[in-house]
């Protein structure tokens, strides 16, 4: 580019460049030409052999001739070689019911009531009481025995996950078994809980170092990214450089889809810490996936002093000996590596910043490693499927996480097929990949075999370009078939699971997967993200040996990864592979009994609450999708509160939309909940502004510190938890007096009782709420 400057100007030609990164093009040309004075000008007069640089955006250039003088306009696309795209009105995400996170119960489902326990749920059943027809849950216990919950109660009930795949034994109604169990499972989170909040506490008060704000070369790096970022990503990208910026050490979770942005937050965070003079490594768990991010990093760095190195089996032993005394004398700043990266030998001058790919493809041995790390280092680690330790780390706040849920513009869901092994299956597939010019990756995990797979195909689909690529193959020959494949000098690569991790091929649009019943589900849901990366629709067949060779549990993954096909399922896919795996291994085998007596989500429940009482927190977390805190409240109105078959005609929606009204939390979400109903299903019905009513008396009930409400004899009767609201009854008014069980509220003959009890009720809750909001005394 300078070289091309200079020729124009010995022309006696006028030259403007646009660009984003015009103060870094005007900084060296004035390096190069010694003209810093005349280029620092804002705006000069365009005069022969005058170059004039400009911050902004345009299309392209041109060159335009006047008169015999010739002027020269030059943009990033003639400059760098892309356009970046205009701000534009995004398009819209494929329309999802926000209650889709609550379709998680079908009857049969073993469920656990936080009051009851474990028990098998039959579905919803209308029942007539006391003249007022309602809807309920019914759960069947054991012996026989039946609970119906109102589904303003449906918050009470989740879904069992156990240890393993066995059933749970059924509770019975009445028995002291369950409150047993609950009580010791409390216990025994206690030390879980002081464990974590020790974890946290250290983290909180160790001494990292705090980054410099963004430089002027890191927004130039932001500017050049040749896509428009996401909001999800700009959150993100946020959230990362305000941990960054913080004197305590950066522990954060990226988790995200697929091909959603992930390497890009990453690649920000590093160029980041190199601008402070730190070192960065980032660990990868394939040989592949260290080669591609090698190569995205120094593409996306060329313009930049940031020296980039990798280290992996691909190296000589000649390369890898200079690239760790470089490490160690600090002369390179950023280090991709596999496992390698982990030995004694690897030492670096100042190390910044540790970014981990994909987590949970390291060992024990490793993750302790990256224990120690965390406390005196930033941790950033990037994953598409979380791990079950990371759930309840989510909830309990022990660790900090970002998600990315939007896809990239143009981005489409992948076709998803699962079917028996079938050779002319194979050949369509192949060929109509072929036909519009793709790639595709066929994926046979056995070495032994994986040639005789390959010759069988070469028969199968003679017109086809096939190679193999597997981890055994020698250094040399397999990094030179991959960068034939990338190059698309191969139409079908023949390979084990060695893709699976974070491969970005994007005319790769036909995955095929032998003995798809042999992978677990999170897997599968990785190979499935190798495809689908551009703006061209993919497919992915997942095929099974005979119904006899595969089992009922591969059959269920497989029919789990064809059911999650939208977008961000990455989280419903490790929920799923969580009740099928059972949730086992996430705290170790001490807590075994105790998460199968009373379930996954129960237990995650209770150690949250451990981990707010001892932090003296009040607030419960959001948590995730479904799994806000039950409220302690028990709400029975004389109302016909329900959703009518004839307004929701769908059993199953109904049982969705109980689930998520339960969960409301505030009473803005109530009526927004109310304006979604008369804007997808019509004018609410009488049942349902009942229904509305009693949830919001619910919420209110639980910040005035009321455990029940329930009616005798024409009065209403509220029973409390604090005993000194009771003192003040007389000043509540005349319809209400206290009581030894509470206060007592009378109906009254007129029909204004329902406003006149939602007031009282808001009454008792600021009378309760106004000593939390009087500031502390300053002590000592």
């Amino acid at each position: 580019l300078l070289d091309h400057l200079h020729q124009v100007r010995r022309r006696h030609e006028a030259v403007v460049v646009v660009s984003r990164q015009a103060p870094r093009l005007a900084e060296l040309w004035a390096e190069d030409s010694g003209e810093l004075a005349k280029v620092l000008e804002r705006l000069p007069e365009l005069t022969p052999g005058r170059v004039c640089f400009l911050q902004g955006a345009l299309t392209e250039g041109w060159v335009l001739t006047e008169d015999g003088t010739r002027l020269h306009l030059l943009t990033d696309a003639e400059i760098f070689g892309w356009s970046r795209p205009q701000p534009r009105a995004r398009r819209r995400p494929p329309a999802a019911a926000p209650e889709a996170a609550y379709a998680d119960l079908s009857p049969g489902d073993y469920v656990v009531h936080v009051d009851f326990g474990i028990g098998r749920f039959r579905g919803l059943v209308e029942r007539t009481v006391d003249g007022v027809p309602r809807e309920f849950l019914l759960i069947e216990y054991a012996e026989g025995d039946q609970l119906y919950v109102p589904v303003a109660q449906a918050d009470r009930v989740s879904r069992y996950i156990g240890v393993d795949a066995r059933p749970p034994r059924l509770t019975r109604l009445g028995g002291a078994d369950w409150e047993r169990a609950k009580s010791q499972a409390r216990r025994a989170v206690e030390e879980i809980a002081r464990d974590l909040l020790d974890l946290y506490a250290r983290r909180m008060t160790a001494q990292g170092h705090a980054f410099s704000p963004d430089t002027d070369w890191q927004r130039e790096l932001e500017a050049s990214f040749p896509y428009m970022e996401t909001e999800d990503q700009r959150r993100a990208i946020e959230a990362v450089k305000r941990d960054m910026e913080s004197p305590r050490p950066m522990d954060r979770l990226i988790c995200g889809d697929a091909g959603y942005g992930k390497t890009e937050v990453a690649l920000r965070a590093a160029f980041k810490a190199v601008m402070d003079g730190k070192q960065v490594a980032m660990l990868v768990p394939t040989t592949v996936l260290a080669q591609q991010h090698f190569h995205t990093f120094r593409q996306r760095l060329a313009a930049f002093p940031v020296e980039v190195e990798m280290l992996s089996r691909f190296r000589t032993p000649a390369e890898t000996k200079e690239i760790l005394e470089r490490l160690a004398l600090g002369e390179i700043d950023i280090v991709i590596g596999t496992h390698r990266l982990l030995q004694k030998d690897v030492r670096f001058k100042d190390l910044g910043l540790l970014i981990i790919d994909e987590e949970q493809r390291f060992g024990v041995t490793h993750k302790e490693h990256f224990k120690r790390l965390r406390t005196e280092i930033d941790v950033l680690t990037l994953t598409a499927t979380p791990i079950p330790r990371t759930l309840y780390l989510a909830l309990t706040g022990a660790r900090d996480i970002s998600t990315i849920n939007t896809p990239p513009e143009e981005r489409l869901p992948v076709i998803t097929q699962v079917a028996a092994y079938d050779p002319q299956l194979i050949r369509r597939a192949i060929l109509r990949e072929l036909d519009r010019g793709g790639q595709v990756f066929f994926v046979h995990n056995r070495v032994q075999t994986i040639e005789t797979v390959r010759r069988r195909l070469q028969r199968l689909v003679p017109e086809a370009r096939i190679a193999v690529a597997h981890g055994q193959m020698p250094e040399r020959e397999l990094a030179e078939v991959m960068e034939r494949f990338t190059a698309g000098e191969v139409d079908v690569l023949v390979c084990t699971s060695i893709i699976e991790s974070g491969l970005d091929i994007p005319n790769a649009n036909t995955l095929i997967v032998d003995r798809a019943d042999n992978f677990g589900l999170a897997q599968l849901y990785q190979l499935r993200g190798r495809v689908g990366r551009g703006a061209m629709r993919a497919f992915a067949y997942f095929l099974h040996g005979a119904r006899g060779r595969a089992t009922p549990e591969a059959l269920e993954r497989l029919e789990t990864i064809a059911t999650h096909t939208e977008f961000g399922s990455g989280f419903a896919i490790a929920m799923r592979d969580l009740e099928l795996r059972g949730a086992g291994d996430i705290l170790g085998t001490r807590q075994h009994g105790h998460i199968a007596a009373i379930g996954f989500h129960l237990y995650t429940r209770l150690l949250a609450e451990a981990v707010r009482r001892l932090r003296g927190d009040r607030p419960a977390p959001a948590g995730l999708p479904g799994e806000t805190q039950p409220l302690a409240v028990s709400v029975d109105l004389p109302l016909p509160a329900t959703i009518p078959a004839d307004y929701v005609p769908d059993r199953n929606l109904r049982l969705q939309l109980y689930r998520r009204l339960a969960n409301l939390r505030t009473e803005r979400d109530l009526e927004a909940f109310e304006l979604e109903l008369r804007d997808r299903f019509g004018p609410v019905p009488e049942p349902v502004h009942n229904l509305l009513y009693l949830l919001k008396v619910k919420l209110l009930a639980a910040r005035a510190g009321v455990r029940a409400l329930s009616t005798q004899g024409g009065q209403v009767l509220l029973e409390m938890e604090a005993d000194w609201l009771a003192e003040e009854a007389s000043r509540l008014g005349p319809d209400v007096r206290r009581s030894k069980r509470g206060l007592w509220f009378s109906l009254g003959h007129s029909p204004d009782w329902r406003p006149r009890l939602v007031n009282l009720l808001s009454d008792l809750a600021e009378r309760r709420e106004k000593p939390l909001r009087t500031p502390a005394l300053a002590t000592g």
